[in-house]
């Protein structure tokens, strides 16, 4: 069930930030996401809106908009490929803003499915935290019938 987050959320959005992090951005220092995620309370998540995917009292999943940035969507490593990301991105894509966001060049699995959704790479930029590449990827606003 997709539903907006609650405040008694956080400590297991941050949970799968963390542990999704590491899996997908194994190309950096694991010390960085540890030490980020307080940053990513304040930055990010204190200033979204924030969907969540809730199944039988777990959360699997999340995403954080901030504007017309999608500033996170992450899926608990155990769960992906279930169509969690997917059912995300679609609630946040039903907003009807064109998304932008930025994905590591190196996170090839990412990159990939941003593009399946609709998503085009409109250049690179260095990640201020990890000075990795990200790509920037947009969407434009896809208008939904109804």
């Amino acid at each position: 069930m997709l539903r907006m987050s609650r405040p008694e959320d956080m400590e297991e959005i941050v949970e799968i930030w963390l542990l999704a992090s590491l899996q997908a951005h194994d190309f950096v220092d694991a010390s960085c996401w540890w030490q980020a995620q307080e940053d990513l309370r304040t930055r990010y998540l204190d200033h979204a809106r924030i969907w969540v995917f809730e199944e039988r009292g777990d959360l699997l999943g999340f995403t954080a908009l901030v504007e017309d940035f999608l500033a996170a969507l992450f899926v608990r490593p155990d769960r992906q490929g279930r169509g969690v990301g997917h059912a995300l991105l679609q609630e946040v894509k039903a907003q009807g803003k064109a998304l932008h966001t930025r994905v590591f060049v190196e996170n090839e699995p990412a990159v990939r499915f941003y593009r399946r959704h609709g998503f085009v790479i409109g250049g690179e930029v260095a990640d201020p935290l990890t000075g990795h590449l990200q790509y920037k990827m947009s969407c434009p606003a896809i208008r939904i019938p109804g």
